[in-house]
């Protein structure tokens, strides 16, 4: 890759860095510029996932107290996620670029549908965990809506950590701090499985992959000390606006 685009991606997985950490959906800023810069669909879409897992690591560490008594929880459901990714990415090396580009519109408006609902299901999953609504994680059943989850965060990742939380919100009576941290762990250990499956598909763009690793932790610091001036709503409405008219070009081109 040439320096410039380089340094496009780099300047792309810093905002969308910042966009994670204060409202989600990075995702949909980070992959587009990757395209637009001439790398392969699915190529870019892998590059993505390696280059993000330490920005998941850096969320999970930042709330592993709210970890502390869901040790059952995460024994049943981590290795679920760890099969979800790694069968989401054996999908994703079994799709050819024509057939992924046809169904990249549809997943992106499919996260930005989620994000423009996230307020929405926060507040039912309030709701229902103030009612004590919820399952039980000793029933094996629990496994499935995870699942599926698990396998689109995998195949593609944009808005992964709404569609769990909806999922956990599901099957688990508890706080939102809780589940919360849970789709943390639950988010890391699905692309840290499609991450290291990718690292062997030949298909990781390393230069764009570890300029965008840098840009999307300095990002997240970046966010985190901007959390108090920028309101999460406002940053999130520009990502939905962003990812519409993003899928809206893959959809016509």
């Amino acid at each position: 890759m040439e320096i410039w685009q380089l340094l496009i991606v780099g300047i792309a997985a810093v905002f969308g860095g910042a966009v994670n950490a204060l409202a989600g959906g990075g995702t949909l800023i980070t992959f587009p510029v990757l395209t637009a810069v001439g790398v392969p669909i699915v190529a870019a879409n892998i590059t993505n996932t390696v280059a993000l897992c330490p920005g998941y690591l850096g969320a999970t560490l930042a709330q592993l107290k709210d970890l502390r008594g869901q040790r059952l929880r995460m024994l049943l459901l981590l290795p679920v996620g760890v099969l979800g990714g790694l069968g989401g990415g054996v999908l994703l090396l079994h799709t050819e670029d024509q057939m992924f580009h046809k169904v990249v519109p549809y997943l992106i408006f499919m996260a930005v549908i989620l994000m423009a609902q996230q307020d929405r299901i926060r507040a039912w999953l309030m709701r229902s965990a103030g009612k004590g609504e919820g399952g039980s994680l000793h029933d094996a059943w629990s496994i499935l809506p995870v699942l599926p989850a698990a396998i689109y965060g995998g195949f593609f990742g944009a808005g992964v950590s709404v569609i769990i939380i909806a999922v956990l919100g599901l099957i688990i009576a508890d706080s939102l701090t809780r589940l919360n941290a849970l789709k943390q762990a639950l988010s890391l250990v699905i692309n840290i499985a499609a991450g290291v499956f990718f690292l062997f598909s030949g298909q990781v763009v390393w230069p764009a992959a570890l300029v965008m690793a840098v840009g999307a932790i300095a990002g997240g610091v970046l966010g985190g000390r901007m959390a108090g001036r920028i309101r999460p709503l406002v940053l999130r409405r520009i990502v939905i606006v962003i990812g519409t008219i993003v899928g809206i070009f893959y959809l016509v081109r």
